[in-house]
């Protein structure tokens, strides 16, 4: 049962990022977007997280509640030294929602939703970045539990030229996701060649803050290029997504737009492959050479039994229903093209 425990924390993460990548990237794009066709934007991309951006948080809850369950210690060892960012995460999450629901739905239209737009732009950008650095901190050995002080236990243990190289490529991937999601519902309108144009500037940001990871890796002693490309599925997973983004700008080109956004997905998925499978299933990495490992820090086997019954019994009544949801806004946005 400790292998289903572990696939699906795996995918919650996996879709998480998917999912909810789409949304906080939608609001990266409409911050980076002229003025002159920011309300286009704004309606394309709406329409776009509509389906996702009231559900995507439950993969984070998931993913939280398993490690919380199932491995105590490494939710304890997480929440610990990397609670500032932790923290700084989910007030973006907050915020976030706060200032979307606030903006749209606000009954009266004043100067505060400028307010409300300006929460939600910078929260869009800031929670991917700390959640890209929270990741960078479990892999980088970054990490010291002998330290005595407090900026070494809990400051420098996430911020680090590698930790925020990885907070601008999550940044990045998420704007490539939104902008991806984007196109099927920009189909119709006049803001389809725009939203092409943001689809081919963010894969390339997505390839530039890649190669930055790469460069900080190196200088920071983290072996990144021998964990992927020392075993053959690094080299598979890194090779099917870049031979995936050609797909991908075929696909954008001839409008099968649904199909973009399986070759995105599918994207993410490999560089999540090759970024966790070499030090699997070591999931935080030591200073000191230690690590915790999901198999020896699991908890009791009857927890883990349980957990693992309850994750399978739930996703029998949560997927059906999501997917329900899915197709509902799927076939709305069929019916209002505009």
């Amino acid at each position: 049962m400790i292998y289903v425990v572990i696939a699906f924390l795996w995918v919650s993460i996996c879709l998480y990022v998917i999912t909810g990548g789409a949304d906080f990237g939608a609001g990266i794009i409409e911050l980076f977007s002229k003025k002159s066709y920011r309300n286009q934007t704004k309606k394309i991309m709406s329409k776009s997280i509509a389906p996702i951006w009231e559900a995507n948080h439950m993969w984070l809850i998931i993913a939280v509640v398993v490690l919380f369950v199932g491995f105590p210690t490494i939710y304890t060892t997480v929440s610990t030294y990397l609670h500032i960012p932790l923290v700084l995460m989910l007030i973006g999450i907050i915020a976030r929602g706060t200032a979307f629901t606030f903006r749209n739905y606000d009954a009266v239209e004043d100067n505060w939703q400028k307010l409300y737009a300006q929460i939600f732009f910078y929260s869009s950008l800031l929670t991917p970045f700390f959640l890209g650095i929270i990741a960078a901190a479990t892999i980088s050995g970054s990490i010291d539990p002998e330290a005595k002080d407090f900026l070494s236990l809990y400051i420098f243990s996430w911020l680090n030229p590698f930790g925020v190289c990885v907070g601008f490529f999550t940044v990045s991937l998420c704007a490539y996701l939104a902008s991806l999601f984007s196109l099927h519902e920009a189909r119709f309108s006049d803001a389809l060649p725009i939203m092409k144009k943001k689809a081919r500037e963010t894969a390339i940001y997505v390839v530039v803050t890649g190669v930055l990871v790469f460069v900080s890796a190196h200088y920071s002693d983290i072996p990144l290029l021998k964990w992927i490309f020392s075993k053959a599925l690094g080299i598979i997973a890194i090779t099917l997504a870049t031979i995936s983004l050609l797909f991908t700008n075929e696909a954008i080109k001839k409008g099968h737009f649904l199909l973009v956004r399986i070759y995105g997905g599918f994207q993410i998925i490999m560089i999540l492959i090759a970024a966790t499978y070499q030090h699997n299933p070591n999931i935080i990495l030591f200073a000191n050479g230690g690590h915790l490992s999901l198999f020896d820090e699991s908890a009791a086997p009857k927890t883990i039994e349980a957990l693992g019954w309850a994750l399978l019994l739930g996703s029998i009544f949560i997927l059906p229903f999501l997917f329900y949801l899915l197709m509902s806004f799927g076939n709305q946005s069929r019916k209002d093209p505009e």
